[in-house]
């Protein structure tokens, strides 16, 4: 357990995209605990010669960022990946500070980010069953709350990765060798089970383990989901995804644009409920996002709807 009033240390990791790290860090700038924060920033080596330049624009920037209480920048001279890169990252980072927050460079904040993210920090540091905390939450146009629900936050069985916080007894947990998945994967009952976070969870533990994918995510997911542990969300987003335009590691452009253009909190205050349950209502209507078959059906809805645009125009 934590128990101390330190802001926890912002760790941003970004590559080879300039124009997100930028509108990142801008935003997160004007967060009202910006200058309180240290921010770490992990800068990935270039893949290739093509990279190489546009990984050495975003150092140049990347020196000349202020706004923070400090702010360090760690160079990879090499390519470590994604996943390599966070891992150590946020081991390094963690064990000085006992817990941490994570962005990555396609994410906008609110300005009361930082302070839900810390104040979620010190309120959950010791309640065991919370394994996590995000700023990110659908639109509320997507998520659909039961009318008897006045909460600001709800607990999930699905952590995120769109902007997460954590504390170094969960991140010190976790088996990122996945030791035990030929178990898991031999055992249907529990993959309907871990399934309830979303279809894609099995296919990409599948892939993680066959070496088609390289994800921290999918294994710390993994670990939660073993240790039936559960993450803090907000009711309204603290944070907007502008990285489904094709540019990322892991996103892809998404004609339904569910995953962005989410309206963000501007509210500061945001009540905690220390004894909150879990609602499988809310859990439901969050994991659809994330369900092969529901996104798959809502692609060819907006496909549908932009080909009679079309029609109506050249009518």
């Amino acid at each position: 357990m934590i128990r101390n009033n330190k802001l926890a240390p912002v760790v941003l990791f970004v590559y080879n995209r300039l124009h997100h790290t930028k509108t990142t860090i801008e935003t997160l700038k004007k967060n009202i605990l910006a200058n309180e924060s240290e921010l770490y920033i992990y800068s990935d080596g270039p893949k290739n010669s093509e990279v190489s330049v546009t990984v050495n624009e975003i150092r140049k920037y990347l020196k000349s960022v202020t706004g923070f209480k400090k702010v360090t920048i760690i160079e990879r001279e090499k390519n470590w990946g994604l996943a390599a890169s966070i891992i150590d990252g946020v081991n390094t980072v963690i064990k000085n500070n006992g817990k941490i927050i994570v962005l990555e460079d396609d994410l906008l904040t609110s300005k009361y980010f930082l302070k839900f993210m810390n104040d979620a920090l010190m309120m959950y540091d010791d309640v065991e069953n919370i394994f996590s905390i995000t700023g990110f939450s659908f639109s509320t146009k997507f998520m659909k709350f039961p009318d008897k629900y006045h909460e600001d936050i709800y607990l999930n069985i699905r952590p995120m990765s769109w902007s997460w916080a954590t504390w170094i007894d969960r991140w010190e947990d976790v088996d990122w060798e996945v030791k035990d998945f030929q178990k898991f994967i031999n055992n249907p009952k529990q993959i309907k089970e871990f399934n309830r976070g979303g279809t894609d969870l099995t296919r990409m533990l599948k892939n993680q383990m066959n070496g088609k994918l390289d994800s921290w995510y999918i294994r710390w997911t993994f670990n939660a989901f073993k240790k039936k542990k559960l993450t803090i969300y907000p009711r309204v987003s603290h944070v907007n995804n502008i990285g489904h335009d094709d540019s990322g590691v892991h996103c892809s452009e998404d004609t339904d644009n569910i995953y962005s253009h989410i309206e963000l909190n501007d509210e500061e205050v945001n009540k905690f409920n220390k004894h909150i349950e879990l609602n499988n209502d809310i859990v439901k209507s969050f994991n659809r996002g994330f369900n092969t078959n529901y996104l798959k059906i809502l692609k060819r809805k907006v496909k549908k709807i932009s080909f009679l645009n079309i029609l109506s125009i050249k009518k």
